[in-house]
């Protein structure tokens, strides 16, 4: 194992030692590789429906619903890793979309960054970088305006939200290369479709998708 692998599995194993690992959605405790307890684990509905450019982990409901919820608003970047571990085991197949790609997030504007303290959807990406051994670009994308939140909008005002919301800030290193753009959550696609086109305008390659949870309809707001 390379010194830099030894590195990160002793943080790891320390971490453990000082923080022992809970559920993602309860706080019970539970093991050092698993996410949710044995009572909320069965909730989590692994999404397999999803083509191969638009890949989810996870429908968006029970436990996912509760980690996701309280990662973002209840300020637990803590919970980005078990989530993210999460998405990169559900992307992790023969020829998956990771392999050789370069990891972007979807950004936040600068002043919902500043308000939340954290990008989710760049934690997110970290995990799976790592996970595929692949560059993570956390600021290649940046919004171009502040947007009103998704969840306070219908299908149609969504995308009208953010439409040309989305620029990259250095597109010659991102032209050719092909990209996995990584989001939490998924509702219409309006955000992802959004960032996409933006990427696919400055030169990326193939662009493709990957959120933790798809949600329905009928979830409930995020």
């Amino acid at each position: 194992m390379p010194l830099t692998a030894w590195a990160a599995f002793a943080s790891e194993v320390a971490a453990a030692i000082l923080s022992p690992p809970r559920c993602s959605a309860c706080d019970a405790p539970v093991g050092r590789l698993a996410a949710f307890c044995a009572g909320c684990a069965p909730s989590a509905v692994a999404a397999h429906d999803e083509r191969a450019s638009d890949l989810a982990a996870f429908v968006y409901g029970g436990a996912i619903a509760r980690a996701v919820t309280r990662m973002k608003y209840e300020r637990r970047p803590d919970l980005a890793r078990p989530l993210g571990d999460l998405l990169g085991a559900a992307i992790d197949r023969p020829g998956s979309p990771a392999r050789g790609c370069v990891v972007v997030p979807v950004p936040l504007h600068p002043l919902r960054l500043a308000e939340r303290g954290f990008n989710p959807a760049a934690l997110l990406g970290r995990r799976v970088a790592r996970r595929f051994d692949v560059d993570l670009w956390p600021l290649a994308l940046r919004r171009t305006r502040p947007t009103r939140a998704q969840a306070t909008l219908d299908r149609t005002d969504r995308r009208a939200n953010v439409e040309a919301a989305f620029a990259i800030r250095q597109p010659e290193r991102i032209r050719g290369r092909p990209v996995l753009l990584v989001d939490d959550v998924r509702t219409t696609g309006a955000t992802l479709e959004a960032c996409a086109a933006a990427l696919r305008f400055a030169g990326a390659g193939a662009v493709r998708t990957a959120v933790v949870a798809r949600a329905e309809r009928d979830s409930p707001p995020l």
